[in-house]
């Protein structure tokens, strides 16, 4: 059985990974995503437009696992102020 890490994103950030554009996909260090992530291996990552029905490939993209950093990021999403982010790679 495959592990898989499911991310749903917005449109904007599902089409800059399509691209290529966006090397990675961020998540807040928060206490769900450690438990989601820190010292897990997965199979792959399907990034999500938003929630697709089951079965909607075109609106997944699969993306083999290449791990994660943590990074520290000042992003309009995340507010003004910089913040501890999971770094998982999407390219």
């Amino acid at each position: 059985m495959s592990r898989i890490l499911h991310l749903p994103v917005k449109a904007v950030y599902f089409h800059q990974i399509k691209a290529g554009t966006k090397p990675f996909e961020y998540r807040l260090v928060t206490d769900h995503w450690r438990k989601r992530i820190e010292g897990k291996e997965f199979d792959e990552v399907h990034i999500k437009l938003g929630y697709p029905k089951a079965g909607d490939r075109s609106r997944t993209l699969i993306r083999p696992w290449r791990g994660y950093e943590r990074q520290t990021i000042t992003h309009p999403h995340f507010g003004p102020d910089p913040v501890e982010v999971f770094a998982v790679r999407v390219n």
